[in-house]
């Protein structure tokens, strides 16, 4: 199905953040620093605007506070701060402070005297403030604090978020390959949120980068604050259905009160960009970075069975893993349980990471853990063993959906990639039962049944490759229209209530179009049809068996399955997988012919022998 929505060009762009950017970038352009070393300094003076409005709220609390009771004014006690999770700004370290020195003076020095009192006053930030403004030159510095002051101080704080997350991709896009080493593009993530719903509980990310994973999930919570969906047979904790030790609390769509934030990341510069980032928006979390760690070999959270919700966009193909350091990790209920790939290829240490990770569906709750990640292409069709791999992994019942993606949505690959989704609960559902219907409407619509197409032995396949908005010539993102109708696509296959939060009219009238039953074969038209339901859709999605699926050699490609639309021309993209598929099928009969070619000259030669 194709879905191509207008270029942003043709949009309103003219946002703040866009202003901001465009002076900040054309700054650097005659600073002579290169993106890297200007990136998170300039990262920092967002993050100092956000926590010096946040502080003028408390201490004008404080201060009204002081002034209606005998007791001593509290308005210079960081702890008077942190107690509501804000933090405490020495006079120095105040943004306004430095916005006001003149340019003779080293503005530089000042600034970084001003992030390591920040650090001193609030421990949970020590040594992740950038320290390297005596790069900049006072004009340089004197511009870029006047930009940064234009943020209004009544901006919400959500909205700082967007800043310092737009800002984020910008530099991203400007390093090149190393960009995508902290970043994923934000309409990838918020997908994967949308579609595992992290409500509340924890949450971790092995490869969690500049934390965009953990922002768009405390987005995620902070956009559903009322009427959250209900505990569903085989559904996941919402709300309603808290862990344990939650019992009887009541869901707030507080972030940082719903979610318990986890993170890994191997490089600790990029370690101390996703705590600011954490910070920026709020949150705190529990992030292990530099110092060696590599999630590969270490586990600093104990992760095996412990987490509700798992979300990664990890390094791809990576070779070199020392195999010999992780031999005490395989087997059941460990790191690795279906064992350890032959190939010189980690991404099923990554998949199994992940899988482990999930907590077990509770005895007689149906609930577990949740992942969504982002995969190269050739995991989805890997042989040998990582082919046993993905086999075990299948049979497991975990894996629910997939999604295949276009290219030109990363900023450091051009190739495309696959959405990987994993649910432990999906194990407690039935099997699929059989079919009296008709082939585009495989389950039968019984009361009481169950709703949707989703099973225990059913894995939901979608084509989103043809669903895109162009950016630039280079780029492409989702629109949340896009995004809402994709998420919604896998809510009719679970068979939950729908949630337009995201996407609103735009994914409402699209899943409308293309599921709204009316018009089906044998359908009559009446008010009742009208509400969408799912379908097995050619050129768009697919809920396939497991029979199917070994049916093709455990491929995970959703190409496999979906198939194209009637009428739809045959990409070339779409031409080169399917050709792909092909030659990978005729290596495997040549072998199959060579081995067999070899065994009946070995019988002939020994039958002339006697």
């Amino acid at each position: 199905m194709e879905w191509i929505a207008p270029s942003e060009k043709d949009l309103a762009t003219d946002t703040l953040e866009k202003r901001l950017w465009s002076a900040a970038d054309q700054f650097r352009a005659n600073s002579g620093l290169s993106a890297a070393q200007y990136s998170q300094p300039v990262l920092g003076l967002i993050f100092l605007r956000f926590a010096e409005v946040r502080f003028a709220v408390q201490r004008a609390k404080l201060e009204k506070a002081s002034a209606s009771t005998r007791r001593g004014s509290r308005i210079d006690e960081p702890a008077a701060y942190h107690a509501d999770g804000i933090l405490y700004l020495a006079p120095n370290a105040r943004f306004d402070h430095l916005l006001q020195l003149p340019e003779a003076i080293d503005i530089g020095a000042k600034v970084n005297d001003a992030m390591r009192d920040i650090e001193k006053h609030n421990p949970q930030l020590a040594g992740i403030l950038p320290k390297t403004y005596n790069l900049f030159t006072s004009t340089l510095l004197k511009e870029l604090l006047k930009k940064v002051s234009e943020i209004p101080a009544s901006l919400d704080y959500d909205a700082f978020g967007r800043i310092y997350e737009y800002f984020l991709g910008e530099f991203a896009m400007s390093e090149g390959q190393g960009g995508g080493e902290f970043y994923t593009p934000s309409s990838i993530v918020r997908l994967l949120t949308e579609v595992i719903e992290p409500y509340h509980g924890l949450i971790l990310d092995p490869a969690c980068g500049s934390g965009g994973m953990f922002v768009q999930s405390a987005r995620f919570v902070a956009e559903h604050k009322a009427a959250p969906p209900s505990i569903r047979p085989g559904g996941h904790p919402s709300p309603s259905g808290r862990r344990d030790g939650d019992e009887g609390a009541q869901y707030t769509g507080d972030p940082a009160r719903e979610l318990s934030i986890h993170g890994v990341e191997k490089t600790d510069e990029t370690g101390r960009l996703c705590r600011m980032n954490l910070a920026v928006h709020g949150l705190e979390g529990e992030i292990r970075h530099g110092g060696q760690v590599n999630s590969y070999y270490d586990d600093p959270h104990n992760a095996t069975g412990r987490f509700d919700f798992v979300l990664a966009n990890p390094p791809f193909n990576v070779n070199a893993v020392d195999k010999e350091r992780l031999k005490d990790s395989v087997g059941p209920a460990r790191r690795f349980p279906f064992g350890l790939p032959r190939t010189d290829n980690a991404n099923y240490l990554w998949i199994q990471l992940f899988y482990s990770a999930l907590a077990n569906p509770s005895t007689g709750s149906g609930r577990g853990g949740r992942a969504g990640f982002v995969m190269a292409n050739s995991a989805s069709d890997a042989r040998s063993s990582e082919q046993d791999l993905r086999r075990q992994l299948i049979e497991s019942r975990a894996v629910d959906v997939m999604v295949a993606v276009g290219p030109n949505m990363f900023y450091t690959v051009t190739l495309p990639v696959t959405l990987w989704f994993m649910d432990k609960a999906k194990a407690t559902l039935p099997p699929r039962p059989p079919s009296p219907g008709p082939a585009d409407r495989p389950l039968p619509e019984v009361e009481g049944e169950q709703r949707g197409a989703r099973y225990s032995d059913t894995v939901l396949f979608i084509d989103a490759r043809h669903i895109y908005r162009q950016v630039d010539r280079a780029h492409r993102e989702w629109t949340a229209g896009q995004i809402g109708f994709l998420a919604n696509i896998v809510r009719l296959y679970r068979g939950e209530d729908l949630d337009f939060t995201l996407g609103g009219d735009d994914a409402q009238a699209k899943l409308a179009e293309v599921f709204g039953r009316d018009g089906l074969p044998g359908r009559p038209k009446t008010p009742q049809r009208s509400v969408p339901a799912y379908r097995d859709v050619p050129g768009l999605c697919k809920a396939a068996t497991i029979q199917e699926i070994e049916a093709q050699g455990w491929s995970l490609n959703p190409g496999r399955y979906v198939g194209v639309a009637p009428g739809e021309a045959v990409s070339d993209e779409d031409f080169k997988e399917q050709l792909e598929t092909l030659n990978e099928e005729l290596e495997t009969l040549n072998a199959a012919a060579r081995d067999l070619e070899t065994t009946i000259a070995k019988n002939v030669a020994e039958i002339l022998e006697t």
